[in-house]
């Protein structure tokens, strides 16, 4: 195993995904890449982009998204892990899966939350998806 990749949310349960990937790679010495999928800018076709103060604001939550995720790596890399961060913007599934490939991920560690039948029929399962459409292991870790 060369590559673990794991889909950061920075929900409740990142410290326990980026626990669980470590493990792993210490047994294999694996690389971690810490990925976050951030929300894609929406594209509506005749409309200006926005407010300034709207885009002032998405800039500074993907600023503060990417240095999370910079303090994930370091941490990792303190601890003697190989480790990067990536954030990208997309939709959520799609692009983990284009990543993993991208990445030749060995194993995505991937965070389980139940949100109930109605929930995954308007907004679908993101872990269900992505193992649904990558051809690696996919370690599912319970909220």
């Amino acid at each position: 195993m060369k590559n673990i990749l794991v889909a950061i949310d920075f929900s409740s349960i990142t410290h326990k995904l980026v626990e669980k990937a470590a493990f792993f790679a210490g047994f294999t010495d694996a690389k971690l890449w810490l990925v976050h999928i951030a929300a894609p800018d929406p594209v509506f076709v005749g409309f200006e982009v926005g407010p300034q103060h709207v885009r002032d604001s998405k800039a500074e939550v993907l600023r503060m998204e990417h240095r999370e995720l910079q303090t994930l790596a370091s941490q990792l890399k303190a601890k003697g892990f190989n480790a990067e961060a990536l954030l990208i913007q997309g939709p959520t599934s799609e692009t983990l899966v284009e990543e993993a490939s991208k990445l030749k991920a060995d194993l995505i560690v991937l965070g389980a939350e139940d949100h109930g039948a109605i929930f995954k029929a308007i907004f679908g399962s993101v872990w269900e998806d992505v193992a649904k459409n990558v051809k690696v292991p996919v370690l599912l870790v319970p909220a």
